[in-house]
C-alpha cells in the first residue's frame, strides 16, 4: 500500500487505467494491506478485488482522482 501511495498521481492513474495492470495492482496493494493490518472488511475487499479486479480498479481510478487514495484503504 505504501509504495502505491508514494507514487506520483500520474503513475497511480496509469497503473489503474490499463485493464490487466490495474487488476494486478489492486491484488498486490489490497492483499499486502490485509496481511499488514488485517480486518474482516479488508478481507472482503481482497476477495472481491481478486474476482472483480478490473471493475474495482476503474472505480479506484476515479476515487484516486478525487481523493488521492484508494477506496476502502
Amino acid at each position: 500500500m505504501t509504495w502505491f501511495n508514494r507514487q506520483s498521481r500520474l503513475v497511480q492513474v496509469l497503473l489503474l487505467l490499463i485493464p490487466v495492470v490495474n487488476w494486478i495492482t489492486e491484488i498486490v496493494v489490497r492483499w499486502s494491506t490485509f496481511f499488514k493490518k488485517g480486518g474482516i472488511i479488508r478481507l472482503i475487499v481482497c476477495i472481491v478485488v481478486t474476482f472483480l479486479g478490473i471493475i474495482v480498479g476503474w472505480i479506484d481510478l476515479i476515487w484516486v482522482l478525487i481523493t488521492k487514495h484508494l477506496f476502502f484503504q
